[in-house]
């Protein structure tokens, strides 16, 4: 066990103890009298003294000192009552601390550093031993506690786990606590009186492996886009590791892949997510993923046992897996014997008497009059229960199925379903109607009515065929026969040899457990078929297009009666699941389902493909084929380096091996080869196909370590499957497509598919369902954010013409608009539908944000910051962006705001401000949140401006030449026309002209400035509507004002009032006409005569720097506003 660092003199200390092991920097001693054979009278004499005189606290026989050279002061930080457990803790300080520490060149740094160490990994000790013990230990809330003081996160992020470790930086380690939350790694750390804090969102985790640097032995690396962090010394790196794999693939994927997560209900809900959850979640996907069943499936019992298996005339140890409609079994050591057991088939589930020999015996009785017996059970009685409730269940459903099935036959006369008929020139999406005689669905394989036909072959079946059928049938007696058949290592041999044609069809079902799904639906497909039936959509109009390009080499494809067949399967399928509909390459899958099995059987087969053994590959992404290209490449690393080290970037080979995995290798080799395939990926899934896959690139390693380019890798690859032949096909060879070419055929050798296959058992069979799940999960991380970085480039690329901003401004601005919608996913209250992230959307529209979210953007970003008005004019704002009024904007209006503040000239910067102030942006039933009285403008008070009596002259002329101008600009500008501003409009336009100036260095020159454009816009304002006449525009009214009326409206005093009031003036017929209009034309014209306010909105601010303090403050800006809302 590890101890608090205490001191010891080893001056004292070596009379007692024996120094059995050590380096530089430790020590491992045993002590004397203990283990000595010799039997001397030191060790007799100090075991004694052990005995008597410390017999309360009897001192540990082993111990590990820490020893820092040139000093006589040593730390006891390890103890042992025996060899293994103290050798253990040495094995650990070797492995990841010795080569650490000579990086420290203070030898009390090294002492500060392995005590602090060492303490984390007792408070680790303690808190996983209470975590068995207790819900939710001490210990637990006391680290929540200072997570949340230390990162200042809100109280709804989480905390899903901590670890004591290193973060390094260069080769400097940091001891300190990694604290794992829902949303974001954290990381925190004082030693030697420096503390350092670092929190990284998921979302930004583009990488996480396990790394062995040359300074240490194991590491965590996590990379993000700017930087990568290595974390070493835990107590246990593999669960760590597969705990923050877990939540950054959940992150990423309730985040970026909405569609594909949704069927993860236990996950949907963040605040429920516990270290706990998260074990149980990851049995689950390794308990569905190992027996091929549907998401829909919940775990509830997992049981160590053994069940009696009579082929080895002896009980097999193992686990039992308990789920809503199944109960499995898998041996200790993956793949050597497992069984299927749907509740659909039991009959009962009986406890038995309890003996020495066979001791908590559980029997399930099954429907084909057979029998397993589990025993070892603990808890059996409980098991048995719930075992039972659940068997009652699925019985009473089946009954209710059938009930409903037979009311339906006693009240409507069964009717023939009919063939999808299109026409051969189809393009519109009319209805069609059924022509010809209306055919029922096929009750049997293609493969055998082709066979019916061909006579000469029909009785005659190839000696092999009739050897492979005769092992079958012995295996059948000896390990049983359908789902429930014992699964072992001679089922896998039996199945790479090849499956006799004439079981194909029944074993497919068998290994895929779509029988079950037939015999507890059976009308299921009949019913889809009939409600599709003429049902017009893009799905359909795809499948028509692709109908007759699947597998039309092969004979059984070229009647009416095939294709139809295929035609319903498709639709039917698309019809069931929507969201995949139909996809490529699924006309190539059905086609060869539709040879081996009957109509409906091919339809549950396609079923169990798209959704449980390809899961996420036949989607608008293809995120799980991509994820497996992915695997594909770090597998080729592992078992194929010299491979990999010849070709470094392996993307080529990626992208040749994509239509390997989509297709089954159907498409790129001989038919009669690639059923072959086909077999083994029913009984192993996926791994089949990647050992496959490796099997061929090892066959053609030196061809392609000395191959110079991409195109001659895939001449390479794709001659050598075009020529993987099969000896043993019962069949007519189908021609295949590739086979056209027969040129070269004689220099490429024929590669048989059996030596292939056997080859890639015997090379790479070693894979196993745990390693590709936990492989997927982590390349699953890798493939989303390179989906994330496409998605920026192309977001990026559509907003680059309409923008000035430089592209790493604009990249920068992407960023922080993106986290402000993930920070609202985090914390936020709720997140509606319309705002969740849509990857079928256009690229710049697939983040949108709120307004809340907008705030506090405009807070961090806007050079327009108007003190306590800054609320309102961010509101406007958003009101003025959000085009299509449903309470969201996107990124695209979002960056052209942004650029029109930083880049644009003087006269779009007034537009905006001008269009802040008008409907939409500004309504007659907004309330004013924050009511600005300045002593220079109110509404309810003169305003008084000094204007000189010798410069009126002038400066009138200079009013109406500006006016000239900009209506010519404004006749040459084809855009519509801004609305004319009223009087109330003005007031609000005013006000947040002067909330932008206050704090400014020459604040009282823009406030005389923004005076003397504020009394000549009112000029403007009440002489226009003196002048108003009906057949001018306001604009050429505003130009028509004479000297005489400016004169007198100046002449009376040195100064001029005028008053800005909203209330109805008394005396006046109605408030319109009392009030005046300006118009944009006006306001800039006026606004150009003062230089200190076009030297406002004229002079260059730094968004570079903005956007810097933005990624520092946006966490915490963002959190405030939460506070304040929850307060």
């Amino acid at each position: 066990m590890w101890l608090n660092p205490e001191e010891v003199l080893l001056k004292n200390a070596l009379k007692l103890w024996v120094t059995e092991k050590s380096n530089t920097y430790f020590l491992l001693q045993r002590r004397r009298g203990h283990g000595d054979s010799g039997g001397k009278f030191t060790g007799l004499l100090v075991g004694a003294l052990d005995t008597v005189l410390d017999s309360n606290a009897r001192v540990a026989p082993f111990r590990i000192l820490l020893q820092v050279p040139g000093s006589q002061v040593s730390w006891a930080i390890a103890s042992g009552a025996t060899a293994e457990e103290v050798n253990r803790h040495w094995e650990w300080l070797v492995l990841n601390l010795l080569h650490t520490l000579s990086v420290f060149e203070n030898k009390d740094d090294i002492t500060s550093f392995v005590k602090g160490k060492v303490k984390g990994l007792i408070a680790e000790e303690v808190r996983s031993r209470q975590a068995v013990q207790e819900e939710d230990p001490e210990k637990f809330r006391e680290a929540l506690l200072k997570f949340e003081m230390r990162f200042g996160l809100p109280s709804s992020e989480k905390l899903v786990t901590y670890y004591s470790c290193c973060c390094w930086k260069g080769r400097v380690p940091r001891q300190g606590w990694l604290y794992l939350s829902i949303n974001h790694l954290a990381f925190y750390s004082f030693l030697l009186g420096k503390e350092v804090k670092m929190v990284i969102p998921w979302a930004d985790v583009t990488r996480l492996e396990r790394a062995s640097p040359s300074f240490m032995t194991d590491a965590i690396r996590v990379t993000t886009r700017s930087r990568q962090r290595d974390f070493s010394m835990f107590l246990s790196i593999e669960e760590a590791f597969q705990m923050m794999v877990q939540l950054a693939d959940i992150t990423l994927r309730r985040l970026l892949d909405n569609e594909g997560f949704e069927l993860d209900q236990d996950l949907q809900q963040p605040a429920h997510i516990t270290k706990r959850v998260l074990e149980e979640h990851a049995q689950k996907e390794y308990f569905l993923a190992l027996f091929r069943l549907p998401r829909r499936e919940r775990l509830h019992e997992v049981v160590e046992c053994s069940l009696w298996t009579p082929h080895s005339r002896c009980h097999t140890a193992g686990t039992l897996y308990a789920s809503d409609s199944y109960m499995c079994f898998c041996s200790r050591e993956e793949g050597c014997c497992s069984l299927l057991i749907p509740l659909t088939e039991v009959i009962s589930i009986e406890k038995a008497e309890s003996t020495s020999l066979l001791p908590n015996p559980i029997i399930v009785s099954i429907r084909s009059k057979k029998a397993f017996q589990f025993i070892e059970l603990r808890e059996r009685d409980v098991l048995a229960e719930n075992m039972t409730k659940r068997l009652r269940s699925v019985q009473w459903k089946q009954a209710m199925f059938r009930n409903k099935d037979n009311r339906k036959k006693a009240l409507i006369a069964p009717t023939p379903y009919y063939t999808f008929y299109y026409d051969k020139m189809y393009s519109d999406c009319e209805d069609n109607e059924p022509s010809g005689k209306p055919t029922t669905l096929n009750t049997e394989a293609l493969m055998s009515a082709f066979h019916h036909t061909q006579p000469e072959s029909s009785n005659n079946k190839p000696p092999i065929e009739q050897a492979k059928e005769r092992l079958w049938q012995d295996h059948f007696e000896e390990y049983g026969r359908g789902v429930y058949m014992f699964r072992t290592e001679k089922i896998q041999r039996l199945v790479a040899m090849g499956i006799p044609e004439s079981l194909r069809g029944e074993l497919w079902l068998s290994f895929s457990d779509s029988a079950s799904d037939l015999s507890f639906q059976p009308d299921y497909y009949a019913n889809l078929v009939s409600e599709s039936l003429g049902k017009c959509n893009l799905a359909s109009e795809e499948i028509e297009r692709d109908l007759h390009r699947s597998l039309p080499e092969h004979p059984a494809f070229q009647s009416d009666a095939a294709i139809a067949a295929l035609r319903r399967v498709l639709t039917a399928y698309a019809y069931r699941n929507p969201k995949i509909g139909y996809c490529q390459s699924m006309n190539i899958l059905a086609s060869v389902l539709l040879l081996y099995t009957k109509e409906e059987e091919a339809f549950w087969l396609l079923v169990a493909i798209c959704e449980r053994m390809l899961p996420d590959y036949f989607t608008c992404r293809v995120i799980g084929a991509q994820v497996d290209q992915s695997v594909f490449e770090e597998l080729i690393k592992e078992r194929l380096p010299e491979l990999a080290e010849h070709i470094p970037d392996l993307s080529p080979l990626s992208s040749i091996s994509l239509s390997w995995f989509l297709t089954l290798f159907l498409s790129i080799m001989p038919f009669e080869s690639a059923v072959r395939v086909v077999d083994c990926f029913f009984y192993d899934g996926i791994k089949a196909i990647f050992q496959l896959g490796l099997a061929v690139l090892d066959a053609n390693a030196a061809a392609l370590c000395s191959s110079t380019d991409d195109g001659q890798v895939m001449m390479i690859l794709s001659s050598f499957l075009e020529h993987v032949k099969n000896e043993e096909n019962p069949s007519p060879p189908a021609k295949s497509p590739q086979s056209g070419v027969e040129s070269d055929q004689d220099s490429v050798q024929e590669t048989q598919i059996a030596d292939l296959i056997r080859d890639s058992y015997e090379k790479f069979g070693g894979l196993t369902v745990k390693q590709i799940g936990q492989l997927r999960c982590r390349h699953r991380v890798q493939v989303l954010q390179a989906h994330e970085d496409m998605t920026k480039e192309n977001a990026l690329r559509v907003v680059t013409p309409d923008v000035s901003l430089a592209s790493q401004e604009l990249g920068d601005v992407y960023d922080l608009f993106k986290t402000q919608y993930f920070i609202n996913c985090y914390w936020g209250r709720t997140v509606t539908a319309l705002q969740l992230h849509d990857p079928s959307l256009q690229y710049v529209e697939q983040y949108r944000i709120d307004r809340p979210q907008f705030k506090s953007l405009y807070q961090l970003l806007s050079p327009w910051l108007c003190g306590v008005h800054t609320d309102a004019v961010a509101h406007r704002t958003f009101t003025l962006l959000d085009q299509h009024r449903d309470s969201l904007i996107s990124f695209k209006p979002f960056a052209i705001w942004l650029d029109t503040m930083y880049c644009e000239e003087l006269n779009e910067k007034i537009r905006l401000l001008y269009r802040l102030h008008i409907p939409p942006a500004l309504t007659e039933k907004e309330d004013d949140p924050s009511p600005l009285k300045t002593p220079l403008l109110s509404t309810t008070r003169p305003l008084y401006v000094d204007i000189f009596k010798g410069e009126m002259k002038d400066y009138q002329e200079q009013l109406k030449q500006m006016l000239k101008d900009l209506l010519k600009d404004k006749e040459k500008d084809a855009d519509k026309p801004l609305p004319m501003m009223n009087q109330r409009e003005f007031i609000q336009f005013c006000k947040t002209l002067y909330s932008m100036f206050q704090g400014e260095p020459n604040e009282n020159e823009l406030f005389q400035a923004i005076a003397t454009v504020t009394s000549l816009v009112l000029q403007i304002g009440e002489v226009g509507q003196r002048s108003q006449c009906p057949g001018n525009t306001p604009e050429e009214c505003a130009v028509q004002v004479d000297d005489a009326s400016l004169t007198q409206g100046g002449a009376e005093a040195p100064k001029q009032t005028f008053h800005m009031d909203n209330a109805d003036p008394g005396g006046q017929s109605s408030q319109a006409e009392g009030e005046w209009n300006v118009t944009f034309e006006q306001i800039v014209a006026s606004l150009l005569t003062e230089q200190s306010l076009v030297n406002f909105f004229e002079r260059p601010v730094d968004l570079k720097a903005k956007i810097n303090s933005a990624k520092l403050n946006q966490y915490h800006e963002r959190i405030s506003l939460l506070m304040i809302q929850d307060s």
